[in-house]
């Protein structure tokens, strides 16, 4: 067993692994986030979704977290931005071409201040306000300028994989962050930002080294942030794909397996 008294920061993806298939966090899931703050650790929603929303989602405890959002592009704790990273205007414009050209994806823009969708997509608008709380429509995408630190792709089809195999990843792979995100979710990032760098980056900030933080994930785009950390889990219900770069396993989102990793902690630093 891990020895989880070690553990000063915890970092958990959002969808599909803190929260549950109805997209609920965890029953009284504030009361645990007070108990780790008690205890000095970290908790840190690491996800996709942008800083807006997760600060939205934790209102009422978002001054004592942290948080690695748009999967490493923008960084931030207790209330300050800390890092941002973004998109060349040329790159995210030829993203959102050569999107709409070659798949039967919908790219977005996700700019600091709010994101971004062609019109055409607005039938789409309660599965990306879900998302991204903030959100305009324009006629012309792959001709807007905003300060983008991301471009997400939304497969209504469920091709993900797909695409990211025959599309996106053998054009962007090489020169930017390429992940599968969920079934239908494929982002395009600056090289060399992901979720781990994410950590890197707040762990220099607060002081906490990697071998003192605990990751849990469930997808490819948690792999990075899976082999940063000390303490590496997955869920049950993760992609089979992504177990290789997790050391230990918990429960399924369904049955609150993030919940269960922190009650273990917090047991452990309390013997």
């Amino acid at each position: 067993m891990p020895d989880l008294a070690q553990v000063r920061l915890i970092a958990a993806d959002m969808d599909h692994t803190l929260l549950t298939e109805a997209s609920q966090l965890p029953p009284h899931f504030d009361q645990l986030l007070t108990r780790l703050h008690q205890a000095g650790i970290q908790f840190v929603p690491a996800s996709g979704r942008p800083l807006y929303t997760l600060t939205e989602m934790f209102a009422a405890s978002a001054a004592e977290l942290a948080f690695v959002s748009d999967n490493g592009a923008v960084v931030a704790a207790h209330d300050q931005v800390i890092d941002t990273t973004l998109l060349a205007t040329a790159a995210y414009q030829d993203m959102v071409r050569h999107t709409l050209a070659h798949t039967d994806g919908i790219p977005m823009l996700c700019a600091v201040s709010g994101a971004i969708a062609p019109t055409e997509s607005a039938e789409y608008d309660d599965v990306f306000r879900e998302f991204y709380h903030q959100l305009d429509y324009v006629a012309d995408l792959g001709n807007e300028i905003a300060d983008v630190d991301k471009v997400t792709v939304y497969l209504p089809q469920g091709d993900s994989q797909r695409v990211y195999d025959e599309v996106l990843a053998p054009r962007y792979g090489d020169d930017y962050s390429v992940s599968v995100s969920g079934d239908v979710w494929i982002d395009l990032m600056p090289r060399g930002v992901d979720k781990g760098h994410g950590l890197r980056v707040l762990g220099e900030h607060l002081g906490i080294a990697p071998s003192e933080m605990l990751a849990i994930g469930d997808n490819y785009n948690d792999a990075e942030m899976l082999q940063t950390v000390g303490y590496s889990y997955v869920v049950a219900n993760a992609n089979r794909g992504v177990r290789q770069y997790a050391k230990y396993a918990t429960a399924s989102n369904e049955d609150y397996g993030v919940s269960q990793v922190i009650e273990a902690v917090l047991a452990a630093h309390n013997e």
